[in-house]
């Protein structure tokens, strides 16, 4: 029996919620959206698998309301739960940081014991710098997406991530 997926998201522009939207459409009544800015980060606890979105904001910094929820969310046990992440951000006009705040909360999942699942090939982008560079730098530790510089290109992303992490949960 499939798991019920527990996806997260917070959004200050939309653009995330969007992203979020459209991977629940993809994957259909085996997900459960919650955003952030209005229910907080407690229901994590109930799914063993997670899809988690979070945009990069300036310079390398938190949304807002991911923001306001890090220390509980730093409280939380991912002993057991498989995580993908997705990411956005701007890799032109903020490409010394594209992605940071994915990269940081990877880690924040890994150190409470959590497995990442659907990292992303680096190929495609261009950017000067990321956080969310997984070991070796090939990837990502999550899927990223650019809807300021590359917005054609999340649709086609998205068809071929999500049956990557489907498949992972399904392991």
């Amino acid at each position: 029996m499939t798991q019920t997926i527990g996806l997260f998201f917070a959004s200050t522009t939309g653009n995330t919620e969007a992203v979020a939207q459209q991977i629940a459409l993809l994957i259909g009544d085996r997900v459960r959206l919650h955003d952030v800015a209005q229910e907080g980060v407690a229901a994590l606890v109930g799914y063993q698998q997670l899809i988690l979105g979070i945009p990069t904001w300036d310079f390398g910094e938190l949304q807002e309301d991911w923001d306001a929820n890090w220390d509980a969310l730093g409280q939380l046990d991912f002993s057991g739960k498989r995580v993908a992440l997705f990411g956005l951000g701007d890799q032109v006009g903020y490409g010394e940081w594209f992605l940071d705040a994915m990269g940081r909360l990877g880690e924040l999942v890994c150190v409470h014991g959590g497995e990442l699942v659907g990292y992303w090939p680096v190929d495609g982008y261009s950017f000067e710098a990321s956080k969310a560079l997984a070991e070796g730098g090939t990837h990502f530790v999550g899927l990223a997406l650019d809807e300021d510089g590359q917005p054609g290109l999340t649709e086609e992303r998205l068809n071929a991530w999500i049956p990557q992490v489907l498949a992972a949960f399904d392991a």
